[in-house]
């Protein structure tokens, strides 16, 4: 019998990507009731491969830059599309009221206390400790799944995980400009450029105004195009949910050329298009291509983090950082969630949820990325370091606390966590799926 030639790199690959697909389809129903997450495997799978002796390939971020950016920004984009898809509550001040506290109150303190962590304790500079907070504030819409609502039209959301779903989804664009602010004060630092003015008339008021307005109108138009338009030429009629995938990057790619805040617009543009035909069967199909690609890439990603932990990310770290990373996870974020859901008419069970589910992780990655690739920051590699160890708790911590944590929550408000009117898990489209 001849001796069986060594395998292609390709068919390695295609291999590994059957098997990665595979995962991503069954995983989600294998963990529904357990005390573990998708992210944990993910980095753990990553952790395996790269210490292979026969894997050379080092994905540490810093030797990848844009590779980084992009594809951080790829995976933040396709989730905030897919969280704006899924939530049914109708827009108004008064219903998103959780959504305001978290955004107005909790992500500023969190800032101004990561800031202070960073350049007090840490010994960063204050450039450089605005930079770490800036990036660590925001709850990450890609890491979040499993405390967010679940799929289009599976019932009314409780308080939870509605402001967990729509801070994640508007807090990614609000909290550019704080790192457009450290870009600023870097560049202003080694040219001795006046800043202010331009931050605040255009990273700010145009920015931000531009990308809700550029993200409404995109997601009109595609509404109108999917649900109004005569009947024999609705998108809808194709049943090819494909179109959520086309409206996230024309609304990202049409607002990035106005120069202005891409994921704010591309979380507009969902709700929006979600708004055109509120009670469509469409949106279950425009989600789940949603979620597919994103459960994909984020799992893609987080075996290359897993990479990048073992090929040296953290050996940098010094003693003063694992304490502060500690403390932005059960500290920083807990008290500041708190105080923003001061006399927020919840139960005191559900603030200390809302409070403690501040996840961290793939958009932080992104603004770490992004702002290195447009400033310098000689403490590049330490802040890559913090943020990495900081989301590596996050997603432990997290991960292995979330699935008790909100079933004894449905238990306490009266709902059964396994009944057939509970939020599936990320990537099931509910009980009647199982059963047919």
């Amino acid at each position: 019998m001849p001796a069986l030639a060594s395998p292609e790199p390709y068919i390695i690959g295609l291999t590994l990507t059957g098997v990665l697909i595979a995962l991503v389809a069954w995983l989600p129903l294998a963990l529904k009731r357990l005390p573990l997450s998708l992210p944990i495997l993910c980095i753990a799978i990553g952790v395996a491969i790269f210490l292979l002796p026969s894997v050379s390939l080092r994905p540490l971020p810093l030797s990848y830059p844009e590779i980084t950016e992009r594809f951080a920004e790829f995976v933040v984009i396709i989730a905030l599309m897919g969280a704006g898809l899924k939530l049914d509550r109708l827009f108004s001040w008064r219903r998103w009221s959780v959504t305001w506290r978290l955004l107005a109150i909790t992500m500023p303190l969190s800032i101004a206390a990561i800031t202070a962590i960073g350049g007090w304790f840490l010994g960063l500079s204050w450039i450089a400790a605005l930079l770490l907070g800036a990036c660590l504030a925001p709850t990450d819409p890609v890491l979040a799944a499993d405390v967010q609502v679940g799929p289009p039209k599976t019932g009314e959301e409780d308080e939870v995980r509605f402001g967990l779903t729509s801070e994640a989804g508007l807090n990614d664009g609000l909290a550019f400009p704080f790192v457009n602010l450290a870009i600023a004060l870097a560049i202003s630092a080694s040219t001795g450029e006046a800043w202010f003015q331009d931050w605040l008339t255009h990273s700010v008021l145009w920015e931000i105004g531009i990308g809700i307005a550029g993200g409404w109108a995109i997601g009109w138009i595609f509404g109108w195009l999917t649900f109004k338009v005569p009947s024999e030429t609705k998108l809808a009629k194709t049943g090819d949910g494909l179109i959520a995938i086309a409206a996230t990057f024309v609304s990202y790619g049409l607002t990035e050329m106005l120069d202005c805040y891409g994921f704010l617009a591309v979380f507009v543009t969902a709700l929006t298009l979600r708004r055109s035909h509120h009670h469509h069967d469409f949106h279950h199909d425009m989600h789940d291509i949603t979620e597919q690609v994103e459960r994909l890439a984020m799992m893609v990603l987080l075996i290359l983090f897993g990479g990048a932990l073992v090929s040296g990310m953290l050996r940098t770290l010094q003693w003063q950082d694992a304490v502060a990373a500690v403390a932005i996870i059960l500290v920083v974020r807990p008290v500041a969630g708190l105080i923003g859901l001061t006399r927020f008419p919840a139960d005191r069970s559900e603030k200390l949820t809302l409070a403690f589910f501040g996840i961290r992780g793939v958009g932080s990655f992104y603004y770490l990325a992004y702002a290195l690739n447009h400033a310098p920051f000689a403490e590049a590699e330490r802040l890559w370091a913090i943020i990495g160890l900081v989301a590596l708790l996050s997603i432990l911590l997290h991960g292995l606390t979330v699935t008790p944590i909100m079933r004894m929550l449905d238990r306490q408000q009266g709902r059964d966590p396994d009944g057939d009117d509970a939020p599936p898990p990320p990537g099931l489209k509910g009980p009647a799926v199982e059963s047919s």
